[in-house]
């Protein structure tokens, strides 16, 4: 049923471009992995802070709130160049079971992230709690399900 779109989508100029350039695919995945490399760093040190690991001079709430920018941005340059990566290969995305997960689970990790998360942050709690722990390993497990689907859509 998707699959039509799938082929327009991958026969796109843009998808074209990318696909027969010797330079654009890698360039941009270099960005795609460097963006992931700072959303994994805004993530990896809320959510440790939120499990009682390192950084105890900071309250949770001030670390996030320092971390966002680079979240959100990090966030805004994987978007743009996934989407970018995805064009030029998508219909081989459309076969890819990691790809349908990734894609599921992206929209579930912003929306967990940008609600329940930054609900629990915003509580103020100034140490580790059972309810910052449980939201810690949510988040991670979400954020990490994305990476590691998406490093597997290379090898399928």
């Amino acid at each position: 049923m998707l699959l039509p779109w799938f082929q327009w989508f991958e026969a796109m100029w843009l998808g074209n471009a990318i696909r027969t350039s010797l330079w654009l695919f890698p360039v941009i995945e270099a960005v795609h992995l460097l963006g992931l490399c700072v959303l994994g760093g805004t993530v990896l040190i809320v959510d440790l802070r939120m499990l009682g690991f390192g950084l105890k001079r900071h309250t949770i709430a001030q670390l996030a709130r320092d971390a966002r920018p680079y979240l959100i941005a990090s966030i805004a340059i994987m978007l743009a160049t996934g989407s970018a990566l995805f064009l030029s290969e998508s219909v081989k995305c459309y076969y890819s079971q990691s790809f349908w997960v990734k894609i599921i689970t992206i929209p579930l990790a912003i929306l967990f992230t940008f609600t329940i998360r930054e609900w629990t942050v915003r509580q103020g709690a100034l140490d580790a709690t059972g309810r910052t722990r449980i939201v810690a390993m949510a988040s991670l497990t979400l954020w990490f399900v994305i990476a590691a689907a998406g490093r597997w859509i290379g090898f399928s």
